[in-house]
């Protein structure tokens, strides 16, 4: 708890003092943010190795040694994206609206930083520098906790950026990271109220369920990614597969990978072997039902009901045979986790009930998944993607790390 107590009490006083940081101040920081990212990216590749090393004596997954493994070139990403957020508009004191009452008042609406941020996430440490930039640009103050398998890369990157954002202008206690990666340390943040503002988790489906059902503090749920493409029978087959197998196999273990194909029944008989092939070629495992095997059997696990409900982060992928669009949409908001689900169709009219019926953040016709992004949505980087509905949903960029206030101007009025 000292580490944590200690952190926490210099977030909340620097959050007094970001309120008043100008945009120019933050600006400046992300640019020497992002720039030394790339100078000291030595020591950032040196503290991935050890994590790298660490990681493989456990015995994680190849598809999660992909997402904690930093190359220059992913640093010089990192570093690019810290520049987006620079080049974004600054949110804060905007004023969203502004009306006039029949008493002469003038109330306006303005948007302010939430304060001290806390985000609890896995094993990716580029999500370190994404969510500290964009706290900073907000104004907030950020609190991070990072897992244990990326621990030495996150805590390398974060001091970088401390120096950097402290050497231009940042108050101190602005940028924390806990190096305490113990899950009780965790489930004492969640209970911090009276500090954080916020709370933020980014993660599997375990770590989501620990922050619901331990988190006293305010959350924004951004839940697993159990994502689905259905392949309509009105589908161009040449679009349909290379959507899938984006969708699947460009990067099987992050969230906005695709984890069940859905099949039109009209279409199945020449689609299931072409995408079957081509998804073996890929050495995707795949667990289908008895009509898809029925058709193509060679090497096809029988998927169970568990299987529908499985977010894999892996080269895996369940497929099912459905009657139509109709069947399509009711499999989907059965098993999916509201993330981001496509329909790959040439029919107008079923591309519209496919968006208008799917329960989901974000919800594509002919599209791949994987779009579901910050950068790719043109926020910058991002802090999350909520699947809640309240307050943000979807990529969490700029304008979902503010609240607002009411400004109320009169000239003497008092109420009767």
């Amino acid at each position: 708890m000292g580490e944590l107590l200690e952190k926490c009490t210099a977030a909340k006083l620097a959050a007094q003092k970001m309120a008043r940081v100008s945009t120019v101040t933050k600006d400046n920081a992300l640019g020497a943010i992002a720039k030394a990212l790339v100078e000291r990216t030595d020591e950032i590749i040196a503290a991935n190795k050890t994590d790298l090393e660490n990681a493989r004596k456990n015995g994680i997954r190849e598809a999660m040694i992909d997402r904690l493994t930093l190359t220059p070139e992913r640093i010089k990403g990192i570093a690019d994206g810290v520049l987006e957020v620079k080049a974004l508009s600054d949110p804060i004191g905007e004023v969203t609206g502004m009306w006039k009452r029949p008493n002469g008042l003038e109330i306006g609406r303005k948007r302010v930083p939430l304060g001290v941020i806390a985000i609890i996430y896995e094993a990716r440490p580029n999500v370190t520098a994404d969510a500290a930039a964009l706290c900073l640009k907000t104004s907030n103050v950020s609190i991070l906790r990072g897992g244990k398998e990326a621990i030495a890369s996150n805590t390398a990157i974060m001091k970088i950026m401390q120096d950097a954002a402290y050497s231009a202008g940042i108050p101190e206690g602005a940028l924390n990271i806990i190096e305490d990666t113990s899950r009780e340390t965790a489930t004492q943040l969640m209970k911090m109220n009276g500090y954080i503002d916020l709370l933020i988790p980014r993660g599997g489906k375990g770590l989501i369920k620990s922050v619901v059902e331990n988190a006293t503090v305010p959350v924004v749920e951004t839940a697993a990614g159990n994502c689905h493409v259905y392949v309509d029978g009105a589908a161009d087959p040449d679009m349909a597969e290379k959507i899938v197998m984006n969708a699947k196999v460009q990067r099987p273990s992050v969230c906005n990978a695709a984890e069940t194909l859905l099949i039109d029944k009209a279409i199945a008989d020449e689609f299931v072997p072409r995408i079957f092939k081509a998804l073996q070629a890929e050495n995707v495992e795949i667990r289908a039902d008895e009509k898809s095997r029925a058709i193509y059997s060679e090497n096809i696990a029988k998927a169970t009901d568990e299987d529908y409900y499985t977010e894999y982060n892996d080269y895996i992928i369940a497929v099912k045979i459905v009657d139509g669009v109709g069947e399509a949409i009711e499999h989907i908001n059965k098993y999916n986790t509201k993330h981001s689900e496509a329909i790959v169709t040439d029919s107008y009219e079923r591309a519209e009930r496919f968006l208008n019926e799917i329960d989901a953040a974000a919800v594509y016709v002919n599209a791949s998944t994987r779009f579901t992004d910050g950068f790719e949505f043109g926020f910058g980087a991002e802090i999350g993607i909520s699947t809640q509905k309240m307050h943000a949903r979807g990529p969490m960029g700029l304008e979902a790390l503010t609240s607002i206030k009411y400004i109320v101007r009169g000239n003497g009025q008092v109420r009767g």
